[in-house]
């Protein structure tokens, strides 16, 4: 494994560089958080995907194709589906906004009163999402190194805690190209082939497995419906996500470059699940689904390629979990501990280094992420509590805003409140990874938003005038310039 090891330690390092980069580029609030706004259509693109196409989709990818064969491609490929949809008809809108996050956005669309309750959710899934990505960590260290769980966190999440807070988004961007690049590489032009001729070809699998493995709909049409409404939905309001799009260096950069990103998701998920049924062919009887990708790794692949294919799930993990975490830190800072301090205590006219402030927000999120992560066991609940939480309270007051000028600031409140409270009230009745909780959390949510906003007066004309004007690039006091880093 020497040869392995030394293309992950390189690998890591070249991490760490980048951070260094990023800090010397770094040197507004705006370069800091969103790269500047100066991302070309090539680099916009590697970077949306790599954030999209985490732990969850490479290492739970394959395992899902290990489970169900083909079809269980569909909870990445619901993936692809939100960012297509974000991309062809939302993000050019977003883009012109010049905002650094969503509360941001529902404080113009409603007036300014959105913004402490919907960063706080905001906040709780952008949190649960880093979580969840730093446990994976323990997944793959343990396949290279063989170390124990809190170790392996410890390890990973120092090394992403210390590129995000060095350089924030361009330490983050850099690094997710490269991460891109090992992602494409070591997943699918090295695994999936050598996986699928291991396996004796698409015909030995055929002839192996049962005929539901080749199934496009074998999972299930209410798991499909289930995974299109949490992931498809939630690609279209994270925070993690509209903040990429804030990098984007024009609302065209934004609408082609995230379609390009969202086209290579559905590539990336038809992927895994051939690896996984491949897998199924190899190895009958692994204990747990989620090993079938460190398996046929370890077991597979040659010397070298195994070490830059488990670098390219390492780059999977770090891609989701750096853009969490600068998402976490940059809600916790700007929508929260901002707003409250304006209200209890005044700077004086002090100008604030903003800057060191969102790094300093950085690095307590990242320590708290690490030990969360290091307590917490099941990954799955996890994840399914931040997302029912995004999308049952979050989709309706932002989908609303933008769809429908009828919407009210009293509206988007209610059913923040409305469908949060329900999500959890019922994950606690039907259980947390009940279907239940996020369908009649997110109808109650909507029922709410409509019947408020009907009953409330209409938000303001100056206010809806100052938000057409922000939707249409103007009134801005940012402008995107062009940058020779932007390709």
């Amino acid at each position: 494994m020497a040869v392995d090891y030394a293309v992950i330690v390189v690998y890591l390092l070249g991490m760490l560089a980048m951070g260094w980069w990023g800090m010397r580029r770094a040197k507004s609030k705006s370069e800091f958080l969103v790269a500047g706004r100066r991302l070309g259509p090539w680099m916009y693109s590697g970077t949306m995907a790599a954030i999209v196409l985490g732990g969850a989709s490479t290492i739970g990818g394959v395992g899902l194709g290990y489970q169900y064969g083909l079809s269980g491609a569909w909870m990445v490929f619901t993936i692809g589906l939100g960012l297509l949809a974000l991309s062809v008809f939302f993000s050019a809108r977003i883009a012109r906004l010049k905002v650094y996050t969503v509360s941001e956005m529902l404080d113009l669309r409603y007036g300014g009163r959105a913004g402490v309750i919907s960063g706080v959710v905001m906040w709780a899934y952008t949190l649960m999402l880093a979580v969840t990505s730093t446990i994976a960590y323990a997944t793959i260290f343990d396949v290279l190194f063989d170390v124990n769980r809190t170790v392996a966190i410890i390890l990973g999440g120092t090394i992403v805690v210390a590129y995000s807070t060095l350089g924030g988004m361009w330490s983050i961007t850099i690094t997710d190209m490269v991460q891109f690049v090992v992602k494409t590489i070591g997943v699918l032009l090295l695994l999936l082939p050598i996986a699928v001729v291991k396996a004796g070809g698409f015909s030995e699998m055929k002839a192996k497995l049962p005929i539901e493995y080749f199934d496009p709909l074998g999972i299930g049409g209410e798991t499909i419906f289930t995974y299109v409404l949490i992931y498809t939905f939630g690609m279209l309001i994270g925070q993690d996500i509209w903040q990429r799009v804030f990098t984007a260096r024009s609302d065209r950069t934004a609408r082609w470059g995230g379609t390009v990103a969202g086209t290579y998701c559905l590539v990336y998920a038809v992927a895994g699940a051939v690896i996984g049924t491949a897998a199924k062919v190899m190895y009958p009887t692994l204990p747990s689904a989620d090993a079938a990708f460190a398996t046929i790794v370890k077991d597979e692949l040659p010397v070298g390629v195994r070490g830059l294919v488990l670098a390219a799930a390492l780059a999977a993990v770090m891609s989701t979990s750096s853009g969490a975490l600068i998402a976490c830190a940059t809600v916790a800072n700007n929508d929260i501990w901002s707003r409250l301090r304006g209200v209890v205590a005044r700077d004086g006219g002090k100008e604030r280094d903003e800057v060191k402030g969102n790094r300093t927000f950085i690095l307590i999120m990242g320590v708290a992420v690490i030990v969360i992560a290091i307590a917490l066991n099941n990954v799955v609940e996890a994840l399914t509590v931040a997302y029912n939480l995004l999308v049952g309270g979050l989709l309706v007051p932002i989908l609303g805003g933008l769809l429908w000028r009828r919407g009210t600031a009293p509206g988007a409140l209610a059913a923040v409140a409305v469908g949060g409270v329900a999500v959890i009230g019922l994950m606690a009745g039907y259980g947390i990874l009940a279907n239940e909780p996020v369908y009649y959390g997110l109808l109650a949510s909507l029922a709410v938003y409509v019947v408020v906003s009907l009953a409330t007066k209409p938000t303001d004309a100056a206010v809806l005038t100052a938000w057409r004007e922000r939707l249409a690039g103007r009134g801005t006091e940012e402008a995107a310039a062009p940058d020779p880093v932007g390709v």
